[in-house]
C-alpha cells in the first residue's frame, strides 16, 4: 500500500485467460504431471474453466476410473510446478501476456491504497512461474494472495486473500473494498459467494453477455482501455 491515509483497495486479479493466455502449453504440462503421478498419458485434462487445480485433478481421475486421494493431490501439487518451472522458456513460447494487462497493473500501482495481487485455482508456484515468464510479477503481492495450495473452491480463496491482507497491512478487506478481476461466470460467483466486488473480463471462454447475466458489476472486452479499467476498479 502507497499511502497510509489512503483508502485501501484490495484487488485479486484471476491469472488465466485474464491476464494470460498459455496456448496449449499449460494442458501439456498438466497432462505429463498427471502422468508422472498415474503412469497414464491422458488424451486430455478435465475442462479447466474457473476451476482450481484441486478440483481439476479430481474430476480426470475419476475420469480415468482412478479415486482421487491425498496423496495424489500432494505429489501432483509437487509435480506440476515443476513442469512449469522447467519448461518456462517454452511456455514464454508459445504463450503470452494478454493485452493491456501489462498497462493495467501498473496504472493500479500508482493509486493510493491499492494493493494488487492474485486469487487463481493454480498453486502457488506456479501463479508465480506463469507471471514472471511474462513479467507481469513485479507489482503484485504474492504473499496476500490465495491459491490451489489454500482450497479447492474460488469462493473460498476470497476470505483467504482479505485475512492475509488485513493481517499484513493492518486494515480490514470486506465487500466494499475487495475486488476480484476475471473471466468467467466461477469468478463472477466466488467474488458475490466469497465477499467481494466484480470487474469482468471477456477475454476467455464467456462471453460479456454472459458476465452480465451473471452479475457481473462491470464488463470489459478485454483491458486494453487502462483508464476505464482502473476507474472502474479504483472507484469502486
Amino acid at each position: 500500500m502507497t499511502n497510509d491515509d489512503a483508502r485501501p483497495r484490495l484487488i485479486l486479479w484471476d491469472i488465466d485467460h485474464t491476464l494470460i493466455e498459455t496456448r496449449g502449453a499449460g494442458g501439456e504440462f498438466a497432462r505429463a504431471a498427471f502422468e508422472e503421478i498415474t503412469g497414464i498419458r491422458p488424451e486430455e485434462m478435465a475442462d479447466a474453466n474457473g476451476k482450481t487445480e484441486r478440483v481439476i485433478l479430481a474430476e480426470s481421475l475419476r475420469a480415468h476410473g482412478i479415486e482421487p486421494t491425498d496423496e495424489h493431490q500432494q505429489r501432483y501439487a509437487q509435480a506440476l510446478p515443476a513442469q512449469y518451472q522447467q519448461h518456462a522458456d517454452h511456455l514464454r513460447e508459445r504463450g503470452r501476456a494478454l493485452p493491456g494487462a501489462a498497462a493495467a497493473i501498473a496504472a493500479l500501482a500508482q493509486v493510493p491504497g491499492v494493493i494488487q495481487t492474485v486469487l487463481t485455482g493454480n498453486y502457488k508456484a506456479v501463479a508465480a512461474t506463469k507471471l514472471q515468464t511474462f513479467t507481469l510479477d513485479s507489482r503484485l503481492d504474492f504473499e496476500v494472495g490465495a491459491y490451489a495450495d489454500d482450497g479447492a473452491e474460488r469462493a473460498d480463496l476470497v476470505q483467504v486473500a482479505q485475512r492475509r491482507a488485513a493481517d499484513k497491512y493492518g486494515r480490514p478487506f470486506t465487500h466494499q473494498n475487495t475486488i476480484v478481476i476475471g473471466d468467467t461466470t466461477h469468478d463472477v460467483a466466488a467474488a458475490h459467494n466469497g465477499g467481494a466486488r466484480i470487474v469482468a473480463i471477456a477475454s476467455g471462454n464467456d462471453s460479456a453477455e454472459r458476465l452480465r447475466a451473471a452479475g457481473a458489476d462491470r464488463v470489459f472486452n478485454d483491458l486494453t482501455d487502462t483508464i476505464a479499467v482502473t476507474d472502474a476498479v479504483a472507484s469502486k
